[in-house]
C-alpha cells in the first residue's frame, strides 16, 4: 500500500511539473507574440494651430485656427508588406493604403489605396516638414488639388489609385508611376477615365535633387456654381485636367547646434508649375529658403507667383514671405511669418498684409 501511495504521489508530481512547464511555455509564446505584434505597429501624431491676421479688399480678419490634428498608424505585416491608416480629427480620413515591395532591393514597390499623389515636389511632403505656415505654395495648392480649385473640390492633394515606385542605380534615380481615380479622397469616381501621374527624380550627389512630374487626366467638375476665371465648365462636366512641374532642391549637411533638432540643414527649393483645365491655362512657381542661424532658430524666406488664367489680366498673385521658426523639441516648433500679397484686380481690390503665428506639436 505504501508503494502504491508513493507511486500515486510521484505521478501527481510529474503531472504537475509537466502542466506547469506547458503553461509556462504557452505564456512565453504569448509574451513573444505580443512583443512581435507591438514591434510591428507604430503610431504618429501631429497638430498645428495658430493665429492669422489679413486685410484683403480692405476687410480685416483676425482669428485663431486649428488647421490639422492628424493621427496615423503603420503596420509592418512582413518585411516587404505594410499598411497605413491616417485620420485628421479636424477633417476627414486622409489616407489608407498598403505597400508591397516586390524586389529584394528598393527598385520596385507597389502601393494601392488612398494616398498623397506624386505631382509636384511639395505635395508629397508632410506639413511638419514644410517651411511656410500656409504649407504649400499657391501653385501647388491649386494644381495639386489641395483645395483652392472649386472645380476639383478639397482633396488635400490626395486621391485613390495604384502606384509603382522605386530607387534605381544606387539611389541615383527615383521614379513614381500612378494610375489614379482623379476624383479625390473619399469619393467615387464620377467618370470612366483614369488619371496618369509620372515623376522622375535625379540625385547626382547628397542633398541635391532635380525633379520633374506630369499629370494627364480628365476631371469631373464638382462645383455647382460658375467659377469666375473658368466660366465654361459646369458641375458634372468632364474636362481636360493636365499639369506639369519641374524643380530642384538642395540641402546642406545637417546643422547640429541644437540639442532639440537633430537634422536641420539649410535648404533651398524651387519649382515651376503649369496646368490646363478645359481651355484655361494657369501657371506659377516658388522659391523657398530656410537657414539655421543660432541654436534652434531658423530664418525662412519665400517668394511665389501664381496666375489662375494666363489669358485674362487680373487673376495673378505674388507673395513675399519672411519669418522665423524655433524648434523647441525635436519635431515641435513655433513659427511667425509676415507675407506681403501683391494681387491682380480679380483677387483683391488692393495689395494686402498677412501675419501668421503657429505652434506645431508632433511625435
Amino acid at each position: 500500500m505504501r508503494k502504491g501511495l508513493l507511486k500515486h504521489l510521484a505521478t501527481v508530481v510529474l503531472l504537475s511539473v509537466c502542466t506547469s512547464q506547458s503553461v509556462s511555455a504557452q505564456q512565453g509564446n504569448d509574451v513573444d507574440w505580443t512583443k512581435d505584434f507591438t514591434s510591428r505597429i507604430t503610431f504618429n501624431c501631429y497638430a498645428q494651430a495658430g493665429w492669422s491676421y489679413q486685410d484683403p479688399n480692405g476687410t480685416k480678419t483676425n482669428s485663431y485656427n486649428l488647421k490639422r490634428t492628424l493621427l496615423w498608424a503603420k503596420a509592418r505585416i512582413t518585411d516587404r508588406w505594410s499598411f497605413l491608416f491616417m485620420h485628421d480629427f479636424n477633417s476627414v480620413p486622409q489616407e489608407f493604403y498598403t505597400d508591397y515591395r516586390v524586389t529584394n532591393d528598393k527598385s520596385l514597390t507597389v502601393r494601392f489605396g488612398q494616398f498623397k499623389h506624386s505631382f509636384s515636389m511639395e505635395n508629397p511632403l508632410s506639413p511638419t516638414q514644410l517651411e511656410l505656415i500656409d504649407v504649400y505654395s499657391q501653385a501647388v495648392l491649386y494644381l495639386a488639388g489641395e483645395g483652392p480649385d472649386p472645380l476639383n473640390g478639397v482633396n488635400y492633394g490626395r486621391d485613390q489609385g495604384l502606384m509603382v515606385y522605386g530607387d534605381l542605380f544606387k539611389d541615383f534615380v527615383h521614379y513614381e508611376l500612378a494610375l489614379m481615380s482623379g476624383q479625390g479622397i473619399n469619393r467615387k469616381d464620377l467618370n470612366n477615365q483614369k488619371d496618369f501621374i509620372a515623376k522622375l527624380e535625379l540625385r547626382p550627389f547628397d542633398g541635391f535633387r532635380v525633379v520633374g512630374s506630369g499629370y494627364l487626366g480628365t476631371g469631373c467638375a464638382v462645383n455647382d456654381k460658375t467659377v469666375a476665371w473658368n466660366p465654361t465648365i459646369k458641375a458634372g462636366d468632364n474636362y481636360k485636367r493636365n499639369r506639369y512641374s519641374a524643380g530642384l532642391e538642395y540641402k546642406t549637411k545637417a546643422y547640429t547646434g541644437s540639442k532639440y533638432k537633430d537634422a536641420r540643414p539649410a535648404s533651398l527649393r524651387t519649382e515651376w508649375l503649369g496646368g490646363k483645365d478645359g481651355n484655361v491655362k494657369s501657371r506659377g512657381g516658388y522659391m523657398t529658403l530656410c537657414v539655421p542661424v543660432v541654436d534652434a532658430l531658423d530664418v525662412v524666406a519665400s517668394g511665389e507667383y501664381f496666375d489662375r488664367n494666363v489669358d485674362i489680366d487680373g487673376w495673378d498673385q505674388t507673395n513675399f514671405t519672411l519669418g522665423l521658426q524655433y524648434w523647441y523639441y525635436k519635431k515641435c516648433r513655433l513659427q511667425l511669418q509676415y507675407t506681403r500679397c501683391l494681387c491682380g484686380q480679380h483677387i483683391s481690390s488692393k495689395d494686402y498684409n498677412w501675419l501668421q503665428a503657429q505652434v506645431q506639436v508632433a511625435f
